[in-house]
């Protein structure tokens, strides 16, 4: 089985900066993927490439098993790739629940203006307010519903963000830093309902952290290291704590994964 995502000598120059050099990795159906490295390393230009937002300048990714090197970003999310970005990016005037209905597909009939004047919803629109609230909930945020996203905190955002990405129904999914900036006991809960969505969904998940003592205690599957545009190891946890080019650059010789001061 071809994996979900794969990504195969991934270069991305700007001038003469060679930002990301010959990466490779790939995820695999099911999959709960970390992607790490210090700040400035490559990993969000990445995530560009991948989802359309850069043209890489040489290599490939495949989503699906399908070549998306020049696709747009909208052409690659109806392949079922979704993506968020480090800042939330939520309607601030709308209500939650506004901002879940949103990104679903197929949302109007052929000629939209007839949808400006029907009386009655359709139960299409029944089941994806139905499959909001159901989103919520996994995300233990149901009672956040009608609040204005202005009124979240930034934790809050992020759990609404990575719940509207999910509203695309998409069997990728693509989180840059989930928990930049967010307390300590919430960026542990916003990683539990993540491993949880992974485990009772199917979905797959990679998600940039530069925190790579906070992710060897997340329990993901395996984790992609990065530093300086280049992949150094791919391996699962335990793999990359006994890696001694990892503890050498990013541990600091700290390689059981303890608590940072």
């Amino acid at each position: 089985m071809k994996p979900l995502l794969s990504v195969k000598n991934l270069r991305m120059e700007f001038g003469g900066l060679v930002a990301v050099k010959d990466v490779t990795f790939d995820v695999k159906k099911g999959e709960f993927i970390g992607l790490i490295g210090p700040n400035g390393c490559g990993k969000s230009t990445t995530f560009n490439c991948i989802s359309g937002l850069l043209q890489q300048t040489s290599g490939t990714v495949e989503v699906f098993g399908e070549d998306v090197s020049d696709k747009r970003p909208d052409q690659i999310q109806k392949l079922g790739m979704t993506r968020t970005f480090q800042h939330t990016r939520l309607w601030k005037d709308m209500t939650v629940i506004e901002n879940m209905l949103v990104p679903p597909r197929k949302q109007f009939s052929p000629n939209p203006f007839l949808s400006l004047f029907r009386g009655r919803s359709r139960p299409s629109e029944k089941e994806r307010l139905a499959n909001a609230f159901a989103v919520l909930d996994q995300l233990e945020v149901p009672h956040m519903a009608h609040n204005l996203a202005s009124e979240l905190s930034g934790g809050q955002s992020k759990l609404v963000d990575i719940g509207r990405s999910m509203m695309g129904s998409p069997d990728l999914l693509l989180l840059d830093e989930p928990v930049a900036g967010v307390a300590g006991p919430l960026a542990m809960k916003i990683f539990t309902n993540l491993r949880e969505l992974v485990d009772t969904t199917g979905i797959s998940v990679l998600v940039i952290e530069h925190n790579m003592d906070f992710i060897l205690r997340q329990g993901v599957d395996r984790i992609v290291v990065m530093n300086e545009g280049e992949v150094l190891m791919v391996g699962t946890p335990e793999e990359v704590k006994s890696n001694r080019a990892v503890i050498e650059a990013y541990l600091g010789g700290a390689a059981d994964g303890g608590e940072e001061e």
